[in-house]
């Protein structure tokens, strides 16, 4: 069999009918880039992004909703191929079982400047609520309650440390997981009522927006102070399939960018990836950076061929 194919390969090659590149990228099964997703805004936005450019490319990106620790499992095993939704420091121990002994490879970083921490809306704040020290000084307020994101994030993780360790006195309050969708429902019906709430906040996300919430001090330890995101892949993902490894290591985004594709999603009830589409569309620069040095799965350049799905 292998013959046959060494035989039919440089047959094809002779006759000039396809691509050294097309012929590598295509028999290493690289069509299909399979994603994560876990149900977060921002990472849904970028995957649109990753989408639409593949998409363009003629490679299919096949994007599941997973939970982290899934994710981080199905990179291990092969069952996932890039995640862009890395969130560091609040990721750090799925970093350290999974990246720092190489099972998972963390390609490139995708975005700066993030903030991943326990929020309150501004009404909290201006009652004293600066700090997670503060938080317990009105457990009967908050009804002793942290609202979390879907059970198993890294964040939940760190909050449940906290209960545990009665950190910031914190041992008698309850996490309550959900997604992030439910959190922040119930996050509004508690604002409309101008009842107290904690619950995770981070930026990029367009509850900065339609909230108006201040970030708590004092969470650092767990939390970190600013911090970034990372594209991962699966072990050798770069290496077996160089093209798309190409154009993950050359994505990277802003928070303005993240924030109006998930504007528009939230507001104009557009899909992420039309959202995604319109801004590309609309800011066409980022196209030579982000294509730099990438083919098409057919071994032409990626640029015009984006454009041309514009």
């Amino acid at each position: 069999m292998q013959r046959l194919s060494t035989t039919v390969t440089a047959t094809l090659l002779a006759l000039g009918s396809v691509s050294i590149p097309a012929l590598a990228w295509a028999e290493q099964g690289c069509e299909t880039v399979k994603m994560a997703d876990p149900g977060w805004s921002d990472i849904a936005a970028t995957n649109a992004i990753a989408g639409f450019l593949l998409d363009s490319m003629g490679y299919k990106a096949k994007i599941d909703t997973l939970a982290v620790p899934i994710t981080f499992g199905g990179l291990k095993d092969g069952q996932v191929d890039v995640f862009l939704g890395n969130w560091m420091p609040a990721q750090q121990g799925f970093y350290d079982k999974f990246v720092a002994n190489g099972d998972v490879t963390q390609l490139a970083k995708n975005l700066d400047g993030t903030e991943f921490t326990l929020a309150v809306p501004d009404y909290v704040w201006d009652a004293g609520v600066h700090d997670f020290n503060d938080l317990n000084k009105y457990a009967d307020k908050f009804d002793k309650k942290l609202y979390g994101i879907g059970s198993g994030a890294p964040a939940n993780l760190s909050l449940q440390e906290i209960i545990k360790k009665n950190d910031f006195n914190l041992g008698q309050w309850k996490l309550i997981e959900s997604s992030e969708q439910a959190m922040l429902a119930e996050v509004s019906r508690a604002v409309k009522r101008q009842k107290f709430v904690t619950f995770l906040g981070w930026t990029p996300h367009p509850m900065n927006v339609q909230l108006n919430m201040r970030y708590l001090k004092g969470g650092e330890k767990y939390f970190g102070d600013t911090g970034s995101v990372y594209t991962l892949t699966r072990k050798g993902y770069a290496q077996a399939c160089p093209n798309v490894g190409k154009l993950l290591g050359n994505l990277s985004f802003t928070q303005e960018m993240e924030n109006s594709i998930m504007a528009e999603v939230a507001n104009k009830k557009v899909s992420n990836f039309d959202a995604a589409k319109a801004w590309i569309k609309a800011n066409p620069a980022v196209l030579g950076k982000w294509l730099d040095g990438v083919k098409t799965l057919d071994g032409k350049e990626a640029l015009p061929a984006v454009q041309a799905k514009l």
